[in-house]
């Protein structure tokens, strides 16, 4: 998570998606995720990190789940294909 533009560590049961109310949705955050068992930061608008927690939760998996995932199977960097995988998750609804 952050706090003003700094990667705070997450503790190993905490999801790296807490609720931000009120945020604007562009507003750009760095938050940690594990993939593969290595902690990475990924930048993201709040608006992503939201929809990306909901997909998660409707596939009743966590995020660091589905970013790995994603991360799998991507082939640019791995901020873009997050906001890819979830703008085409939204359009299949």
């Amino acid at each position: 998570m952050t706090m003003h533009g700094i990667v705070r560590e997450l503790q190993p049961n905490e999801d790296p998606l807490s609720v931000d109310s009120g945020l604007d949705p562009s507003e750009i955050k760095k938050r940690s995720v594990v993939i593969a068992g290595h902690r990475t930061s990924v930048s993201l608008e709040n608006i992503f990190w939201e929809q990306l927690r909901d997909i998660a939760a409707d596939k009743r998996r966590s995020v660091n789940q589905l970013v790995s995932e994603i991360d799998s199977k991507r082939t640019g960097n791995l901020s873009s294909a997050i906001r890819t995988f979830v703008l085409t998750a939204n359009l299949a609804r």
